[in-house]
């Protein structure tokens, strides 16, 4: 899915747009107890409720591709009887009025979920009637072929709320506030099945992690059964890698600025794509010749490049580049740079040691205070 498909899915959480048939829930405590279940037609709830249900839902649809929200593809084996992609199209297909198949989905979801404190998994169905575009791309209502019927679900830690004096206008005092248990926006979630090109993709899903460090893979392979991607984290640290170990000794300072430099145009050049862009292996290697590196580096690149990375997947681009700064660091000295003005920064050898070298004017501060340059 990409940024617009998502957004089109996050505008049926409102009043006018939306198409929830069926919310479900079960609540757990750190314990790994069920200590309440909901089941209710969503429309039938109080209006304060559902706008707080929208809230958590939306979050669960938020950040950026490929960092919190991370598109998973379906091992085929899974989608055999007792897969888990086959057991999520049997969810979805009952429209989660079938109490055993949301007890089996709750129960792998607590033995799976690492977490020792309280939380709620919120599961809705949904069906959307996907309106046709015409050419100018405006939306036509009356011209929907096709039913998007999907599940969300959400896991929200659920924690007490904080202490504090709050005012007591039936006693006109100030008192102790009453804590209560307050449920927190989404750890994770996932949406099923992925909605591709404008249209129901059952093989693929969109999974959502708060931290796109923490992908929760015990979650993953036993709830979606789906193959673990690399972090953001990770595609740049196996990016560094991937440069250093290929360049050897001609991974210089030129070399690295126009990488950063080549980079960032891309970025810029592709910001208002709907996909985000990205580097297969091809391409990371055509990148380093164009920056200077001598193609007799890169002679064993596929191999550095699978060793480095952990597969041969294209790499996105807002992970591996610092596109917002270009950074400087020696073990005393941090320098950022606009990354729009790296050629301000340049090397040079005087009396035979190395220096950086940045043109400066008179517009010079030290702590906040404005200097002059002597």
């Amino acid at each position: 899915m990409n940024k617009k498909e998502v957004s089109e899915i996050k505008k049926q959480f409102t009043p006018e747009n939306c198409a929830i048939t069926r919310l479900c829930g079960c609540y757990v405590d750190g314990e790994k107890t069920k200590k309440t279940e909901l089941k209710d037609a969503f429309l039938s709830l109080p209006e304060e409720e559902i706008f707080k249900y929208f809230e958590i839902f939306r979050k669960a649809l938020s950040g950026t591709i490929g960092k919190n929200l991370i598109n998973m593809e379906f091992p085929l084996h899974t989608e055999e009887e007792g897969g888990t992609q086959e057991f999520l199209m049997r969810l979805r297909a009952s429209r989660l009025t079938d109490p055993n198949l949301l007890e089996q989905f709750y129960d792998q979801i607590i033995a799976s979920y690492d977490y020792g404190e309280n939380y709620l998994i919120l599961l809705i169905h949904a069906a959307y009637d996907i309106p046709g575009k015409a050419l100018d791309g405006e939306e036509m209502f009356d011209a929907s072929d096709e039913t998007y019927e999907y599940l969300l679900c959400c896991i929200c830690p659920v924690n007490l709320s904080k202490p504090g004096l709050a005012y007591n206008t039936v006693e006109n005092c100030f008192q102790n506030r009453i804590r209560d248990w307050v449920v927190d926006m989404p750890d994770l979630g996932f949406l099923f099945p992925a909605f591709t090109d404008r249209s129901t993709d059952i093989h693929s899903l969109l999974y959502y992690t708060k931290k796109p460090e923490d992908l929760h893979d015990a979650f993953v392979e036993q709830i979606l059964g789906s193959t673990l991607p690399l972090t953001a984290g990770n595609q740049k640290t196996g990016f560094q890698s991937l440069v250093e170990n290929s360049l050897g000794d001609q991974c210089d300072f030129e070399v690295v600025k126009t990488i950063h430099e080549k980079l960032t145009e891309l970025a810029q050049t592709r910001k208002d794509d709907p996909e985000p862009p990205s580097l297969d292996k091809n391409e990371i290697k055509s990148l380093l010749v164009q920056s200077g590196a001598d193609r007799e580096k890169l002679e064993d690149f596929e191999m550095q490049y699978e060793s480095c990375t952990g597969s041969d997947l294209p790499l996105l681009v807002s992970n591996v580049a610092s596109t917002r700064k270009f950074e400087i660091k020696t073990p005393d000295i941090v320098i950022t740079v606009n990354p729009e003005r790296t050629d301000l920064v340049e090397t040079q050898v005087i009396d035979g040691r190395k220096y950086l070298m940045i043109p400066v004017d008179d517009r010079v501060e030290l702590n906040g205070i404005s200097v002059k340059m002597i």
